[in-house]
């Protein structure tokens, strides 16, 4: 039996489910009297018994009377604040004793529930702000949309002007949005006008608003002091040369309008610190703020302090994660007779970088092996896992004149015996010269198909019956593949951020770069690179591509 298990103060609730009776199964849900579940949930902790009946906690529980369970193993399922919510659970019907490889793919299947677990919860939060918004009043409607649109990019400029131009006209005539990083830098500022009439003038105090480092940081400093946005309801444009030293500004803002004013922090919620201000501006036509509007400005500042300090923790992992992948990634040697060129792009989503690699090198008997994978996972994690899969491959294959169906079939064995943490996809090669072509024999563990331009134009795509992924249970020796391959040709090797998208079958994805195959025979490797990144449709996974050119 196997579970998917999300527990409340008094029942388990079943997302998902295998060998329950029919009674619980239909009812997706069953009493805490027959939950082994909440056990891990109290412990926050993988859980593994390997008979229930000798064990004084579980043995009285009515899962062991009612359903036969004898052995139990679960891990929890936790949302994004660690807080854990419920498991994925095993159970058997007789004694087990659960072993490491079992426990590890286990973890990791819980690591995958826990994620789309945490999906799930965003957008039923996302889904219920929303709702709540569509009902409540035009300045709720606003924060909705705002928390989105912040949401939405993690540039830092991007997301305060998408500020700016959502407040505009909505929360007050203009706006002005400020970030300083010191007394002597100002990081952002930007200008938006409701009105496209003032759009000279908004882009003119653009320009200049940088300059104006003295005015940004006493705004700063005075709302940190009372730790409250400021207010005044009647403001005198008369007043503006003795408040902004550079008379151009001064200039531009009383023609942008200058009646009454709203200045709230843009607070970061790491150390409460103030690292810029939401100023809010009515002409004296449109009158004064009121305690909602300052309310609505106080939160809006605290969201954008948010945004950016996502955005700063998202730049710091990133150039972590992008630091390590690029320091595991190889450099390509230099083959007489054959071009080599890679390429990795991390993905413009998410935790930015995953497990997408590429190798070759060249053994002592001159044969070139090639290789392309992608263990699962889009995080630092993943990239480290990677390294030590990549170098298992090379390690394994140095020196032996194995074929690749064997070389993977060792290195499933590897990955179980050394307790790897690793799910990948892969395709290794070896390529050969003999007589006047080359031959090449490939392995392929659940990876995209090679794809091959012959001299004469003709495009191949070298499916072959799917064998599983490497590092989940040692199996069937794995097949090696052969083909002969002449000069002139090029063969791509490539990870499936290059072809795969949600929407579309992945032939269509392999289609398009057979056709920039095909368009391209003779363009430079770097530049074929290129054009065939350009065909991906999304980039919230990262790719990996190897072409191989022989001459």
């Amino acid at each position: 039996m196997a579970l998917v298990t999300v527990l409340d103060a008094d029942r388990q609730f079943l997302p998902g489910q295998i060998g329950l009776p029919d009674h619980m199964a239909e009812a997706r849900e069953m009493s805490l009297s027959h939950s082994l579940s909440q056990h891990v949930v109290e412990d926050g902790q993988l859980l593994m018994v390997s008979d229930l009946r000798a064990d004084p906690r579980m043995r009285d529980n009515r899962a062991v009377r009612d359903l036969g369970a004898v052995a139990f193993a679960g891990v929890p399922l936790t949302d994004s604040e660690g807080q854990v919510l419920g498991t994925l659970a095993v159970m058997d019907r007789e004694p087990r004793v659960w072993t490491r490889s079992e426990v590890a793919l286990l973890t990791e299947l819980g690591e995958v529930c826990s994620s789309e677990l945490r999906l799930r919860i965003a957008r039923e939060v996302a889904d219920e702000a929303r709702r709540h918004a569509e009902s409540a009043h035009d300045q709720l409607t606003l924060l909705s949309e705002l928390t989105e649109a912040l949401s939405a990019t993690l540039d830092v400029d991007e997301a305060l002007g998408r500020l700016g131009r959502m407040v505009a006209g909505r929360l007050s005539d203009w706006c002005f949005v400020a970030l300083a990083e010191s007394a002597r830098s100002v990081r952002h500022a930007s200008v938006a006008h409701r009105d496209p009439a003032y759009e000279k003038e908004a882009g003119e105090l653009n320009l200049l608003a940088p300059t104006a480092r003295k005015e940004i940081r006493s705004m700063i400093a005075a709302v940190q002091r009372t730790a409250m946005p400021i207010r005044r309801d009647l403001a005198d444009p008369a007043t503006l040369p003795l408040l902004i030293a550079d008379p151009r500004i001064a200039d531009l803002v009383a023609r942008l309008g200058f009646g009454s004013f709203l200045i709230a922090p843009i607070t970061a919620p790491v150390g409460r610190r103030t690292a810029g201000v939401l100023m809010l501006v009515n002409g004296p036509e449109r009158g004064p703020f009121g305690e909602a509007e300052e309310r609505t400005a106080a939160e809006i500042g605290r969201r954008a302090g948010l945004a950016i300090d996502n955005s700063r923790l998202y730049g710091r992992q990133r150039r972590v994660a992008e630091v390590l992948q690029q320091s595991m990634l190889p450099d390509l040697p230099h083959i007489p007779g054959i071009e080599l060129h890679a390429k990795y792009l991390p993905a413009q989503v998410g935790a930015a970088v995953g497990g997408d690699w590429y190798d070759a090198f060249v053994q002592p008997d001159g044969s070139v092996m090639l290789a392309v994978g992608d263990v699962a996972g889009h995080d630092i994690e993943a990239a480290a896992t990677m390294g030590q899969v990549r170098n298992l491959v090379r390690g394994d294959a140095y020196g032996r004149d194995d074929d690749p169906g064997p070389l993977l079939t060792q290195l499933d064995r590897a990955l179980h015996g050394l307790a790897v943490p690793a799910a990948a996809t892969a395709v290794l090669a070896r390529l050969r010269r003999e007589d006047d072509d080359y031959s090449l024999t490939f392995a392929n563990a659940g990876h995209p198909p090679p794809v091959l331009l012959r001299p004469d134009g003709e495009v191949e795509v070298w499916w072959e019956s799917p064998e599983p992924l490497l590092g989940l249970m040692p199996g069937d020796p794995r097949s090696t593949h052969r083909r002969r391959i002449p000069p002139g040709s090029t063969l791509l090797l490539y990870t499936d951020g290059l072809v795969e998208h949600p929407a579309q079958l992945i032939d269509d994805g392999i289609g398009r770069i057979r056709a920039v195959l095909r368009n391209n025979p003779t363009v430079p490797a770097a530049d074929l690179c290129s054009r065939l990144i350009e065909t991906a449709t999304r980039r919230d996974d990262d790719i990996a591509l190897l072409v191989i050119r022989l001459l």
